[in-house]
């Protein structure tokens, strides 16, 4: 009993230790004062504890629960899956206490299609969890980094937050010269306490692949620690926003709010304030008469086009980072907001993604396989079609619909094959931008689904711009060539295009004779039926007289 006591202590000794080992040196660093860094610490230990508390129990879990089965037996996966959400469950509840990086981290799992479903699920909640910080905090950030009082640059400035997310929240403000703006200022300590989190995570992530060793994720703590340390350069942000309005300058649909540079800085981001209503809000597009299929069209051109063309991809396209503002007759434009976390995708990694593109299109496994080794994925390109298109690798079935019964029962028998250290893998071997790309398609794909939009509308903008994205090359101006290259890109969307469309006509032919021979059926059976109670009918008739 005595030695029981002391296992289930243990996660909290262990945490408190560990907490205050890395809440103080994380927080010892930069300009903060002495009480300050106390405060930090102290914050630190609390939550660097709960999170070693957490983690120790989710890989008891694991351990105790699973030793009695063998990984290949149902009983496995089944109670697999309840560990996982269990799991998930824990990780959601840690993340909601510790706020800040804990919910970055839970959003960036949550977009990642890879992991467990329970688990993307499950966090995907976290997608809408922000609690603003009081003014006083946001007032004094502002002053600090901009050595004015608000009064003295605003003629007015809203004390109550538009949006608030896990790490700044943004104000509306009317600046001397009338102009509507929107202040983005980050929550004070925010470097010093990213520090202990993500020093936290990694320390876990180790602790957690060195009792489970098909459990790895150095990659994925490592791509969000990347994407962190961009989220919190608000210059950094400003730039890449004015590079994605040169990207489209030409295009009318796309709209990247104006920075305000004399007031903003590495904490406050001051810019244009655009008005518009979430990508995903139907009933908002129903009052204001925008079609949700052009909506859907468009946001997938934008992506495309950044993806496999400009190779400058924005890492976090949730529905509360786009906004639909309507334009007259039933017009629109699509306002990108936050552009903290790019993506500059490695220009042979982007060649590579095109042609890979071009390949699950055709439905070329040859190439697919090819690509896969290059991209540095190995045997497991084999997968590839799944995760992007839905497809088995040898499927010859319509792109942009349902895998038929038989794909599916053959990739069930495929899939519980695959273990974790499959999966684990896996993920490890992706270079850093494809799980960017991942991440990207996973929150993209979400809203199309809310779009209600049909499939083969992704498909045919990656087909589009991926044929696109292989005439690119570092060479600007005019120039013969180019513009051949551009007709030849042309006409293979088109032959692509029409290819897919026939596929799709066929596919409908089927469907159509196939509910026809139902129907068929289903009227001669009917006609039987009739016959036979018009039978008994007569029967009884002749019966009683």
């Amino acid at each position: 009993m005595a030695r029981s006591r002391w296992v289930s202590k243990l996660p909290i000794g262990l945490g408190l230790g560990l907490g205050f080992g890395i809440a103080w040196k994380s927080s010892y660093d930069g300009d903060s004062s002495p009480v300050e860094k106390l405060t930090l610490a102290a914050d630190g230990v609390v939550r660097s504890s709960r999170a070693v508390y957490t983690i120790a129990f989710i890989v008891a879990d694991y351990k105790l629960s699973l030793r009695r089965f063998s990984s290949d037996s149902p009983e496995y996966r089944t109670k697999l899956s309840e560990v996982h959400l269990r799991s998930a469950k824990k990780l959601l509840s840690l993340c909601e206490f510790n706020k800040g990086f804990y919910v970055k981290a839970g959003q960036f799992v949550s977009a990642l299609r890879q992991v467990p479903k329970e688990y993307s699920t499950t966090l995907s909640s976290l997608q809408d969890q922000a609690n603003p910080y009081p003014f006083k905090d946001i007032r004094e950030v502002i002053v600090k980094n901009l050595g004015k009082d608000l009064t003295q640059i605003f003629l007015s400035f809203d004390e109550q937050p538009i949006a608030a997310a896990s790490i700044a929240q943004v104000h509306h403000g009317l600046l001397k010269d009338n102009q509507e703006v929107a202040v983005k200022v980050q929550y004070p300590g925010l470097k010093q306490r990213m520090k202990i989190d993500i020093t936290t995570m990694s320390i876990l992530s180790t602790s957690v692949s060195w009792i489970f060793p098909d459990y790895r994720f150095g990659q994925i703590v490592s791509e969000f620690e990347r994407a962190m340390n961009l989220e919190l350069d608000f210059i950094q942000e400003g730039n890449n926003s004015e590079r994605t309005a040169r990207n489209f300058k030409k295009n009318n649909v796309i709209k990247i709010p104006h920075v305000y540079w004399d007031l903003t800085t590495s904490q406050v981001l001051t810019m244009e304030f655009c008005r518009g209503q979430k990508v995903d809000d139907l009933d908002f597009l129903k009052q204001s008469g925008i079609n949700p299929l052009k909506v859907a069209k468009a946001l997938m051109d934008v992506f495309s086009e950044m993806i496999f063309v400009h190779g400058f991809v924005h890492g976090d396209p949730h529905p509360g980072n786009i906004l639909v503002s309507p334009v007259s007759h039933g017009g629109f434009s699509l306002v990108l907001l936050d552009h903290g976390i790019y993506t500059e995708l490695d220009e042979m990694f982007r060649i590579n993604y095109c042609q890979l593109w071009k390949a699950l299109i055709l439905q070329d496994p040859q190439k697919i396989r090819q690509l896969g080794e290059q991209l540095g994925v190995g045997k497991y390109s084999k997968y590839l079609p799944v995760i992007f298109t839905g497809r088995t690798m040898e499927s010859k079935s319509v792109l942009g619909t349902q895998m038929s019964n038989e794909e599916k029962k053959h990739l069930k028998q495929e899939l519980r094959s695959l273990k974790m250290d499959d999966i684990s893998s896996f993920m490890e071997s992706l270079p850093p931008d494809f799980l960017s790309i991942l991440r990207t398609d996973g929150l993209l794909r979400s809203t199309l689904s809310k779009l209600s939009t049909p499939r083969h509308i992704r498909l045919l903008a990656y087909a589009k711009y991926a044929i696109y994205g292989l005439t690119v090359n570092s060479n600007t101006g005019f120039s013969v060539e180019k513009v051949l290259s551009r007709i030849t890109a042309d006409i293979t969307y088109l032959q692509l295009r029409l290819l897919l469309g026939i596929l799709e006509l066929v596919s409908k032919i089927k469907d159509m004779r196939q509910y026809l021979n139902n129907k068929m059926e289903t009227i001669s059976e009917m006609v039987t039926s009739l016959y036979f109670s018009l039978y008994l009918f007569i029967k009884r008739a002749f019966t009683v007289l």
